[in-house]
């Protein structure tokens, strides 16, 4: 299986943080490796506490279903056929800021999940560290 090194990690959260600074917000961004384990994590001066395990889920849930984890939210509403998916896994998020990382081949490779702002500032400052992979 195709993994993410240490090196592609940090290019991650680098990208995304530098992003979350461009639009003057404060964050939390976790990455994970093909496993789902965390690999790098940043949280940012006076980001909310409260958004690190969000960041952390985000990125598992993203990885653990090869989706971003807005797309999970859709498909987990009352009646849909994901409905209460978050409650497994450990928990999971099922708002945006979470999306898997592919290599050059497309294989996903791990996941990014950003917290500490709206759903949009979160899911910018994401796609920022995924298209830093790529």
């Amino acid at each position: 299986m195709a993994d993410l090194d240490l090196s592609q990690a940090q290019q991650v959260l680098d990208a995304a943080m530098q992003k979350a600074a461009e639009i003057d917000t404060l964050m939390n961004v976790a990455v994970v490796d093909a496993g789902g384990n965390l690999k790098a994590f940043g949280r940012m001066d006076g980001a909310w506490l409260g958004s690190i395990d969000i960041s952390i889920k985000k990125a598992r849930t993203a990885r653990f279903f090869d989706m971003n984890s807005g797309d999970i939210g859709s498909l987990s509403q009352p009646g849909g056929p994901l409905f209460n998916i978050e409650v497994s896994n450990g928990g999971l998020i099922t708002f945006p800021g979470g999306i898997p990382l592919r290599d050059g081949n497309g294989a996903v490779v791990g996941g990014v999940g950003v917290s500490g702002s709206s759903v949009d500032n979160d899911y910018a400052v994401a796609e920022a560290g995924a298209k830093a992979l790529g």
